[in-house]
């Protein structure tokens, strides 16, 4: 089911786990620098469309649980013939919706959990991937959300360490695959740091012995030490925008703030 309003613009941007957070920030961003959304999530946010309806630019939301692989493919159906029927000239791709859970030592994991895990952090955003690349002309930049405990162990959080881990190999291998084959189509992935979102509220209220370091990300809290997801999100969209981008490059907010 999807929803439409506006008049289309020459760049569109998808964007999953766009009602919420850094996806909601990148959203609100991308639509006032006139790039049109597509919206790929389970809830709505009626602000996006607003906010659209304001700028004059394109929105579009697709209701899809992307842990349900036939869910995405049903989704990704009716929004690739979407994108053939607007043809854009510029394409940008947010892989950002993600869970935390399940947060258990290894032995403790449970598996629906872990599955969802894997399915909504690593298999979509491949699936997503591999629709767009074979089914998109347009020039296209694909952007992995991907995080620091992709590259360190965190006690408890093996099933997300692991697929983030994932999605930045991912990213390097289909960077190669893109430049191999002559495409213009770049690929990165980008590590938002730690924000004051939906997320950081369960990892803050899970149990100690889960999770060794819960104080320390109860301290963030407490100390202020969360960015906003608008910060983060300006910091990556003005990459894009004004920077020339290195494909299969995994670039670290703290970095470019």
């Amino acid at each position: 089911m999807k929803q439409e309003i506006g008049v289309i613009k020459v760049k569109l941007a998808i964007i999953t786990g766009a009602s919420k957070g850094l996806g909601a920030s990148i959203a609100k961003r991308m639509i006032t620098e006139g790039t049109g959304i597509i919206s790929v999530s389970r809830t709505e946010n009626p602000e996006l469309a607003k906010l659209a309806a304001e700028n004059q630019v394109f929105f579009a939301q697709y209701f899809c649980n992307l842990s349900s692989p036939d869910e995405l493919e049903s989704a990704f159906s009716e929004l690739t013939a979407l994108l053939q029927e607007k043809q854009p000239e510029t394409l940008y791709v947010f892989n950002n919706a993600g869970v935390i859970d399940p947060i258990g030592t290894a032995g403790n994991l449970d598996h629906a959990a872990l599955i969802q895990n894997a399915h909504v952090n690593l298999i979509a955003p491949i699936m997503i991937s591999n629709i767009l690349m074979r089914e998109v002309s347009s020039e296209m930049t694909i952007v992995n959300i991907t995080s620091g405990a992709a590259e360190r162990p965190i006690q408890g959080w093996s099933a997300y360490c692991s697929t983030k881990a994932g999605i930045n190999m991912f990213t390097e291998t289909a960077a190669l695959e893109l430049q191999t084959a002559g495409s213009s189509h770049k690929v990165i992935a980008f590590s938002p740091g730690v924000m004051d979102t939906a997320m950081q509220g369960t990892i803050r209220s899970s149990a100690k012995e889960a999770f060794h370091d819960l104080e320390k990300f109860q301290a963030y809290k407490e100390k202020g030490m969360l960015r906003d997801t608008e910060t983060v999100a300006n910091a990556l969209v003005d990459l894009l925008l004004q920077k020339e981008i290195e494909s299969g490059k995994v670039y670290y907010v703290n970095d470019l703030i």
